[in-house]
């Protein structure tokens, strides 16, 4: 089946965060309610045809501001040559090898930072991206030495890594008595949340069916992504409307790649 239409119905549901009475949330239903999962490896084609073994680290990875590349930066340090294939190999004047930033962060034309691209093989991917012939095979170092310490991912990798698909946005909003609010938007990081671009890549999973084969909803499978962008109580209370959501919902609140 070819990828869906980026519009279709969709149901929403607000409500004020628990933690902070200057917030409200608004939630698509249609997407956290859906059976998307990430397919790396399993039948991710990649966004570009040229590279479709690296998925969506193709670009390289944004940082979102400095304590994002601060908290990326500890971890880099503790990877070594079993975990990254890339790893730098000079030495420091002791003979040790020490990577800095300046072998792993990059500048882009607008002058953001972001992780390093590398070319590999013939695909060209961030450089903590390891490839196929990698002794641990295809994926992140960063993801692989979660593992190794115990931790989430989310802990260990930027925050675009781990956000992705899931799209948080915030809005100010002035009601009509005068107060305001911050809508804090969580919703599906789509071809257009790339911008123009986007419309560009050549495959993208949040779309196609081939990624919506989950056994669970992605509110549940995302539950710790989802925690950490909203906070515990609030996580717990779009549970609740998710769950109520699948017990009522409509065939026009299902997302149309669900199978």
């Amino acid at each position: 089946m070819p990828e869906v239409d980026l519009v279709f119905p969709r149901a929403f549901v607000e409500f004020a965060n628990p933690d902070d009475e200057s917030e409200v949330f608004k939630c698509d239903l249609t997407w956290l309610t859906s059976s998307y999962h990430c397919i790396f490896g399993n039948g991710c084609q990649g966004i570009y045809k040229e590279s479709p073994d690296v998925g969506c680290c193709a670009l390289g990875a944004h940082f979102a501001d400095q304590d994002d590349e601060k908290r990326v930066a500890a971890y880099v340090g503790m990877l070594d040559e079993t975990l990254w294939q890339f790893r730098p190999t000079h030495k420091d004047g002791r003979g040790k090898k020490k990577v800095k930033k300046g072998d792993w962060i990059d500048v882009d034309e607008d002058g953001e930072r972001k992780t390093m691209v590398v070319e590999y093989d013939g695909q060209s991917a961030c450089i903590f991206h390891n490839r196929t012939d990698f002794h641990l095979g295809a994926g992140c170092a960063l993801h692989a030495l979660a593992y190794v310490l115990e931790k989430n991912p989310l802990e260990t990798k930027p925050d675009v890594c781990w956000q992705l698909p899931i799209r948080r946005t915030f809005r100010n909003v002035k009601r009509q008595d005068g107060t305001e609010y911050t809508e804090v938007s969580i919703g599906e990081y789509d071809r257009r949340g790339w911008g123009p671009g986007g419309h560009d890549l050549d495959w993208y999973c949040t779309g196609n069916t081939e990624a919506h084969n989950a056994p669970e909803p992605l509110f549940i499978t995302s539950a710790a992504e989802l925690t950490e962008l909203m906070g515990r109580a609030a996580y717990d209370e779009l549970a609740r409307h998710c769950e109520a959501h699948l017990l009522s919902r409509s065939a026009l609140a299902i997302h149309p790649a669900d199978r």
